[in-house]
Protein backbone atom coordinates (compact mmCIF):
# COMPACT_ATOMS: atom_id res chain seq x y z
CA UNK A 1 0.00 0.00 0.00
CA UNK A 2 1.24 3.18 -0.46
CA UNK A 3 0.86 6.75 1.75
CA UNK A 4 0.58 8.95 -1.06
CA UNK A 5 -0.21 11.74 1.19
CA UNK A 6 3.60 10.99 2.64
CA UNK A 7 5.30 12.11 -0.57
CA UNK A 8 4.06 15.83 -0.13
CA UNK A 9 4.80 16.44 3.97
CA UNK A 10 7.95 14.97 3.80
CA UNK A 11 9.15 17.52 1.14
CA UNK A 12 7.22 20.21 3.34
CA UNK A 13 9.49 18.36 5.55
CA UNK A 14 12.66 19.29 3.77
CA UNK A 15 12.08 22.30 2.93
CA UNK A 16 11.52 22.94 6.80
CA UNK A 17 14.60 21.13 8.06
CA UNK A 18 12.45 19.12 10.16
CA UNK A 19 13.78 15.12 10.86
CA UNK A 20 10.45 14.83 12.70
CA UNK A 21 6.76 15.53 12.71
CA UNK A 22 3.47 15.02 14.87
CA UNK A 23 0.30 14.07 13.37
CA UNK A 24 -3.21 14.35 15.11
CA UNK A 25 -5.34 11.53 13.71
CA UNK A 26 -9.12 10.21 14.56
CA UNK A 27 -10.43 6.88 13.90
CA UNK A 28 -13.59 5.69 15.00
CA UNK A 29 -13.63 8.56 17.19
CA UNK A 30 -9.85 7.50 19.52
CA UNK A 31 -7.68 10.50 18.58
CA UNK A 32 -3.99 9.32 18.03
CA UNK A 33 -0.42 11.03 17.89
CA UNK A 34 1.23 10.25 14.63
CA UNK A 35 5.22 10.78 15.00
CA UNK A 36 6.75 10.37 11.28
CA UNK A 37 10.39 10.12 11.44
CA UNK A 38 12.00 10.68 8.22
CA UNK A 39 15.68 10.50 9.85
CA UNK A 40 15.20 6.55 10.18
CA UNK A 41 15.86 4.35 6.86
CA UNK A 42 13.49 2.96 6.40
CA UNK A 43 11.34 5.99 7.61
CA UNK A 44 8.68 4.88 10.34
CA UNK A 45 5.31 6.29 11.07
CA UNK A 46 4.56 5.91 15.05
CA UNK A 47 1.19 5.44 15.96
CA UNK A 48 0.53 5.77 19.63
CA UNK A 49 -2.75 6.12 22.20
CA UNK A 50 -1.62 7.62 25.31
CA UNK A 51 -5.07 6.74 27.04
CA UNK A 52 -4.31 3.24 26.34
CA UNK A 53 -0.44 3.48 26.69
CA UNK A 54 -0.36 1.67 23.59
CA UNK A 55 1.69 2.32 20.60
CA UNK A 56 2.88 0.73 17.18
CA UNK A 57 5.35 1.04 14.45
CA UNK A 58 5.15 0.95 10.41
CA UNK A 59 8.01 1.03 8.49
CA UNK A 60 7.78 3.57 5.72
CA UNK A 61 10.01 2.10 2.43
CA UNK A 62 10.76 3.86 -0.88
CA UNK A 63 7.91 5.01 -2.96
CA UNK A 64 6.28 5.55 0.68
CA UNK A 65 4.87 2.17 1.04
CA UNK A 66 4.22 0.47 3.84
CA UNK A 67 3.00 -3.02 4.58
CA UNK A 68 -0.68 -2.69 5.90
CA UNK A 69 -0.71 -5.66 8.52
CA UNK A 70 -0.01 -5.51 11.88
CA UNK A 71 1.21 -8.66 14.36
CA UNK A 72 -1.62 -10.33 16.34
CA UNK A 73 -1.06 -8.67 19.34
CA UNK A 74 -0.62 -4.91 18.21
CA UNK A 75 -4.00 -6.04 15.96
CA UNK A 76 -6.21 -7.46 18.69
CA UNK A 77 -5.34 -4.18 20.78
CA UNK A 78 -6.13 -2.01 18.27
CA UNK A 79 -9.34 -3.35 17.45
CA UNK A 80 -10.47 -3.63 21.53
CA UNK A 81 -9.03 0.21 21.34
CA UNK A 82 -11.48 1.27 18.87
CA UNK A 83 -14.37 -1.16 20.00
CA UNK A 84 -14.81 -3.12 17.22
CA UNK A 85 -15.10 -6.79 16.47
CA UNK A 86 -13.38 -9.37 15.17
CA UNK A 87 -15.71 -11.79 14.50
CA UNK A 88 -17.84 -9.83 12.66
CA UNK A 89 -19.16 -11.04 8.75
CA UNK A 90 -16.50 -7.98 7.29
CA UNK A 91 -13.49 -8.17 10.27
CA UNK A 92 -11.99 -5.10 10.77
CA UNK A 93 -8.55 -4.77 7.95
CA UNK A 94 -5.82 -2.71 9.21
CA UNK A 95 -5.75 -1.59 5.51
CA UNK A 96 -8.71 0.55 6.16
CA UNK A 97 -7.17 2.47 8.99
CA UNK A 98 -4.24 3.56 6.98
CA UNK A 99 -6.39 4.70 4.06
CA UNK A 100 -8.59 7.09 6.40
CA UNK A 101 -4.79 7.87 8.02
CA UNK A 102 -3.67 8.87 4.16
CA UNK A 103 -6.33 11.00 3.81
CA UNK A 104 -5.25 13.04 7.12
CA UNK A 105 -2.07 13.70 6.29
CA UNK A 106 -1.61 17.71 5.99
CA UNK A 107 -0.06 19.27 2.57
CA UNK A 108 1.58 21.99 4.94
CA UNK A 109 3.36 22.01 7.56
CA UNK A 110 2.44 23.61 10.78
CA UNK A 111 6.04 24.21 12.75
CA UNK A 112 4.24 23.44 16.23
CA UNK A 113 3.85 20.57 15.42
CA UNK A 114 7.13 19.39 15.81
CA UNK A 115 7.33 16.33 18.38
CA UNK A 116 8.72 17.35 21.71
CA UNK A 117 11.10 14.39 23.23
CA UNK A 118 8.64 13.86 26.31
CA UNK A 119 6.09 13.16 23.85
CA UNK A 120 7.76 10.35 22.27
CA UNK A 121 8.76 8.99 25.40
CA UNK A 122 5.19 8.72 26.58
CA UNK A 123 4.81 5.69 24.31
CA UNK A 124 9.07 4.42 24.06
CA UNK A 125 9.29 2.49 27.31
CA UNK A 126 12.33 0.56 26.08
CA UNK A 127 15.01 3.30 26.88
CA UNK A 128 17.04 3.64 30.14
CA UNK A 129 15.38 5.79 33.22
CA UNK A 130 12.11 5.51 30.98
CA UNK A 131 10.48 7.66 33.77
CA UNK A 132 12.93 10.89 32.98
CA UNK A 133 11.78 11.99 29.69
CA UNK A 134 11.95 15.68 30.23
CA UNK A 135 15.17 16.92 28.04
CA UNK A 136 17.39 18.42 30.51
CA UNK A 137 20.92 19.44 28.14
CA UNK A 138 23.84 18.04 27.39
CA UNK A 139 26.94 16.64 29.41
CA UNK A 140 30.47 16.53 27.57
CA UNK A 141 31.61 13.39 29.05
CA UNK A 142 35.19 14.56 27.74
CA UNK A 143 35.39 16.97 30.54
CA UNK A 144 34.80 14.37 33.47
CA UNK A 145 36.80 12.07 31.35
CA UNK A 146 33.95 9.55 31.09
CA UNK A 147 32.50 7.88 28.22
CA UNK A 148 28.60 8.02 26.34
CA UNK A 149 26.97 4.95 27.74
CA UNK A 150 25.06 2.91 24.92
CA UNK A 151 21.66 3.21 26.69
CA UNK A 152 22.05 6.88 26.07
CA UNK A 153 23.26 7.29 23.26
CA UNK A 154 20.10 4.46 22.41
CA UNK A 155 17.42 7.42 23.94
CA UNK A 156 19.26 9.95 22.06
CA UNK A 157 18.10 8.36 18.86
CA UNK A 158 15.02 7.26 19.79
CA UNK A 159 13.71 10.46 21.79
CA UNK A 160 16.32 13.42 19.94
CA UNK A 161 16.83 12.79 16.40
CA UNK A 162 19.36 10.85 14.78
CA UNK A 163 21.89 14.16 13.98
CA UNK A 164 22.33 14.46 17.81
CA UNK A 165 22.75 10.83 18.20
CA UNK A 166 25.60 10.92 15.68
CA UNK A 167 27.16 14.34 17.16
CA UNK A 168 27.02 12.59 20.81
CA UNK A 169 28.75 9.51 19.17
CA UNK A 170 31.54 11.85 17.92
CA UNK A 171 31.38 13.71 20.04
CA UNK A 172 31.32 11.88 23.43
CA UNK A 173 28.01 13.67 24.77
CA UNK A 174 25.34 12.11 26.80
CA UNK A 175 22.23 13.69 26.64
CA UNK A 176 20.60 14.61 30.26
CA UNK A 177 17.11 13.83 30.97
CA UNK A 178 14.87 14.67 34.49
CA UNK A 179 11.69 13.23 35.59
CA UNK A 180 10.57 16.94 36.36
CA UNK A 181 8.94 18.83 33.62
CA UNK A 182 9.34 22.12 35.57
CA UNK A 183 13.53 21.46 34.78
CA UNK A 184 12.53 20.43 31.13
CA UNK A 185 15.04 22.42 28.64
CA UNK A 186 13.33 23.64 25.19
CA UNK A 187 15.80 20.91 22.50
CA UNK A 188 18.48 22.42 21.30
CA UNK A 189 21.45 20.27 19.02
CA UNK A 190 24.55 19.29 20.96
CA UNK A 191 27.74 21.40 20.03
Amino acid sequence: MILEGLRTLTKEMRVNNLERYKISFKFNNVAFDVFYFIDEVPFILMFGVKAYNFYFEIKVKKGFQINPTLNNNDYYKLLEILNLNSSSSKPFKPQYFFEEFNKKIPLKINLDEKPKPHEIAQFRKDVEESDRIYFLGWRDNTLRNENVSPENLKKTKVLLERSAYERCKLKNISSRWTDDFKLAKDYYPPD
